[in-house]
């Protein structure tokens, strides 16, 4: 049976989990080459990306207009209001397959970018790489689940965004924890599997330092919300995240250590 590592203070284990991004972006100096070629993927898919929601944009009125010819014998207020809102909903649409999409396509189409950062890391870090299973379909169906994920989560923080008063703060910070954990999932899946842990098992894994996880997908959610920051931060996060997999499996590692060890408790005098 598998021993979850002891509970740190939980802000105390957020911000060390901040940290290892921070240990991802420390990786530029000691392998730039990796690293920069990391940007490649991350540029490609933000450029396509970037290049078809300024594409909706332009041609957002025509869209609105062919999708809202039942207003056209409203008064124009009316027509007008729902256009907005359809326009609206269409651009934040986009905007959020965009987001969420972004970290997916970037680990799908710079597979071997990222495969070779992750090599490098591990074998900076002391050990050979081990060897990864993950082949091109698996991939797909990696990126195709997160995309999912990733919109359900999107929903999720738009409908507690309609709480009033509350409701715009608290979306945000929803909507920031719910993405950053898909992130953190999706980023730490390869260190993990290739050591033969299941999905199962890296959600056990995880859950045993919650909130360092969700600190290290949280950093990295919000530092790709800042403009290029995706494409900077890309390799970062998946430094970072070799690095936390391998944290994680070596705290686990040290708790089931000190169980196996510890001796078992005496007898008081007279137990039978």
């Amino acid at each position: 049976m598998t021993t979850s590592p002891p509970a740190r203070h939980p802000v105390a284990s957020f911000f060390r989990g901040v940290g290892d991004l921070g240990r991802g972006f420390a990786f530029w100096g000691r392998l730039p080459r990796a690293m920069a070629l990391g940007l490649i993927p991350a540029a490609i898919v933000g450029i396509v990306l970037l290049a078809g929601i300024v594409t909706l944009i332009v041609f957002v009125g025509d869209i609105v207009t062919a999708l809202t010819h039942f207003a056209d014998t409203w008064s124009e207020f009316f027509a007008s209001l729902v256009r907005f809102g359809v326009g609206a909903a269409l651009v934040g649409g986009a905007i959020v397959l965009a987001v969420v999409s972004f970290t997916a396509l970037t680990l799908l189409v710079g597979d071997p970018f990222y495969e070779r950062i992750w090599r490098s890391v591990e074998g900076h870090l002391g050990d050979a790489p081990p060897e990864s299973d993950y082949g091109f379909w698996r991939s797909i169906g990696d990126s195709i689940g997160l995309i999912l994920r990733g919109l359900l989560a999107a929903v999720v923080a738009g409908l507690v965004g309609l709480i009033p008063v509350v409701g715009t703060a608290l979306g945000a910070i929803v909507g920031a924890s719910l993405t950053g954990w898909l992130l953190a999932d999706e980023l730490t899946s390869r260190a993990l599997a290739a050591r033969g842990l299941d999905a199962a098992a890296r959600r056990d894994l995880r859950r045993g330092q919650r909130a360092r996880v969700l600190g290290f997908g949280v950093a990295t959610q919000l530092c790709f919300l800042i403009p290029l920051g995706a494409v900077i931060t890309m390799p970062a996060a998946v430094a970072g995240s070799t690095v936390l997999a391998r944290t994680l499996l070596d705290a686990r590692a040290s708790v089931d250590h000190a169980g196996e060890s510890t001796p078992p408790p005496r007898r008081r005098n007279g137990a039978r």
